[in-house]
């Protein structure tokens, strides 16, 4: 009978810190984690959201940007992280949705360790090559790596990236290399130096770059022109089907309590609903994607089904 009481009473004392934590969350700094390097475009969104959401927490949000290995360094520290709400993380297509896929161990859990709170947005990567590169336009592009199989090298720092170079060659029917990176910026830099042919940029490296003609953009990734530069073809136009989106979004360990997740989001929807964030996005050719916290949640689980299937079909095996 004591036992019982004293374990009633533990429990009581347990969810009464809870509760008191929820009520003066947030108290201190918290720890954004971005799992790709600074100047990505989940660094970009990161920081875009970060300011606007503290604004709204009344509490300072530091990115920590943890790159390599596909995101993964990244979301392990995040999830090595107390499930408080002090350490939020940048959840992608790559980390959430494709790795599972990619990877025969993942040392993490997408669905076990994670709880998704907010939808930041949905995109799409855009090929690019070095304004001296020959091609004009998708149809060129091929043309020219089919005349020289093997020879064209291509850089990919994420999921969206890897299945895009690998759709390419599927439905475009060519022969390239592949070339791993930390980080887009650094794809994009060999690009502009010719240490490699092509890559598939996120429109926050590549966007402003393309409309200030130091880089061309031959093509996106989305199965339809994007409203944001609809002067650049869809590569769907000239290989019917081809179809990579990505997508960003805030998650936090499991565990955490209910009501600062559901502090965290709604400071995250105030961002993602606010003018001069999507005003921000716009510029760096990102749309915002408001999703309610139930969407979210069904969205996840579906978009990890619908990656496996892109990735089986593209014939990438796991690592």
């Amino acid at each position: 009978m004591k036992s019982a009481i004293r374990a009633a009473a533990a429990l009581a004392v347990c969810v009464a810190a809870t509760a008191a934590t929820a009520q003066t969350y947030p108290s201190r700094p918290i720890r954004f984690i971005v799992p790709f390097a600074a100047g990505s475009a989940p660094d970009h969104i990161a920081r875009t959201f970060g300011e606007h959401m503290q604004k709204s927490l009344g509490q300072t949000i530091v990115v920590d940007n943890r790159p390599g290995a596909q995101g993964i360094i990244g979301a392990v520290e995040a999830v090595k992280s107390t499930p408080d709400g002090y350490t939020i993380f940048g959840g992608s297509n790559t980390t959430i949705a494709a790795n599972p896929s990619l990877f025969r161990k993942l040392p993490y859990d997408p669905q076990k360790d994670f709880i998704p709170v907010a939808s930041f947005i949905h995109s799409a990567l855009m090929l690019v090559v070095s304004p001296s590169f020959p091609a004009r336009n998708t149809a060129e592009f091929l043309a020219y790596a089919k005349a020289r199989p093997g020879q064209l090298s291509g850089g990919y720092a994420s999921a969206g990236m890897q299945v895009s170079i690998a759709e390419l060659k599927a439905l475009g029917g060519i022969s390239t290399l592949e070339v791993p990176y930390k980080g887009v910026p650094q794809a994009v830099t060999d690009v502009l130096g010719g240490q490699i042919a092509f890559t598939f940029a996120d429109y926050a490296v590549a966007f402003q770059q393309v409309k200030a003609g130091k880089l061309k953009g031959l093509a996106v990734t989305s199965r339809n022109r994007s409203p944001l530069a609809p002067e650049i073809p869809a590569l769907a136009e000239s290989l019917p089907g081809f179809d990579v989106s990505v997508w960003n979004g805030l998650f936090v360990r499991t565990g955490t309590p209910r009501d600062v997740v559901q502090k965290l989001y709604d400071a995250a929807h105030k961002a993602v609903t606010a003018p001069d964030v999507v005003a921000k996005l716009n510029v760096a050719g990102q749309e915002a994607a408001p999703m309610k916290p139930e969407e979210f949640r069904a969205f996840v689980p579906k978009e990890i089904a619908k990656w496996a299937a892109q990735i089986k079909r593209a014939g990438i095996q796991p690592e």
